[in-house]
């Protein structure tokens, strides 16, 4: 087994999901909350990740990370072919499903609730503490699982902006590749199968989260 691979991808997938939670939360919330011009626009830019091929959107990055970027002009940051560089790669596949899930869970709250808290004092944030994330904690935490599965098997962005660098930036979608064309069958069948495990686990996460939010609604309907 190639445990570097393996210590390297939940490395990436955990700052990956750490990105989606907060980005991906905050997007659900102003799309929820405001309506603006240009919000159609804006949801199709966020899910266009979904419908690109990762290549279109490993180019989109390679051109917003590059040597001419103002990422690099201004702040002197170097982000390309390192493994923060894969951590971006799939924070941004991840995040449409993110964002779809938290800001189905945020408008299904009943307003009610909120308004009541409004007027019992509670501010943005802290109703935001205390009423709306817990209410859409299945919702969230279903979305965090999703976008974290999808940047854990991400491969042609990540291949395209941080390399397929061994010990460096080499995640398992990559040694998997690396093995099959080395044909090292074994290796690639034993990453393979620890992929395939993650992301069963994962998704039978997300019906249970699912399922009991759907037993809760019924429970409480009069």
């Amino acid at each position: 087994m190639n445990w570097e691979a393996v210590r390297l991808s939940l490395q990436v997938t955990l700052v990956a999901t750490t990105v989606l939670f907060v980005f991906g939360l905050t997007i659900a919330l102003v799309l929820v909350r405001f309506e603006f011009r240009g919000k159609i626009v804006v949801e199709t830019l966020i899910n266009l990740p979904l419908v690109l091929p990762p290549s279109v959107v490993g180019y989109y990055l390679l051109l917003a990370l590059g040597r001419n970027s103002p990422l690099v002009e201004w702040f002197h940051l170097q982000i390309l072919f390192t493994w923060p560089a894969a951590a971006i790669a799939s924070a941004v596949v991840g995040l449409p499903l993110m964002v779809q899930a938290s800001r189905a869970a945020i408008a299904g709250i009943d307003p009610v609730i909120e308004n009541a808290a409004r007027t019992l004092g509670s501010g943005e944030l802290e109703l935001l503490r205390r009423v709306t994330l817990p209410l859409a904690r299945r919702g969230v935490l279903a979305g965090l699982i999703l976008g974290g599965a999808r940047a854990l098997g991400e491969f042609g962005a990540t291949l395209m902006i941080a390399g397929n660098i061994p010990g460096k930036t080499q995640t398992l979608p990559l040694a998997i590749y690396d093995a099959v064309q080395s044909r090292r069958y074994e290796l690639a069948n034993r990453m393979v199968l620890m992929m395939t495990v993650m992301a069963f686990l994962g998704l039978w996460l997300v019906r249970r989260l699912e399922n009991s939010d759907r037993s809760r609604r019924i429970s409480t309907m009069p």
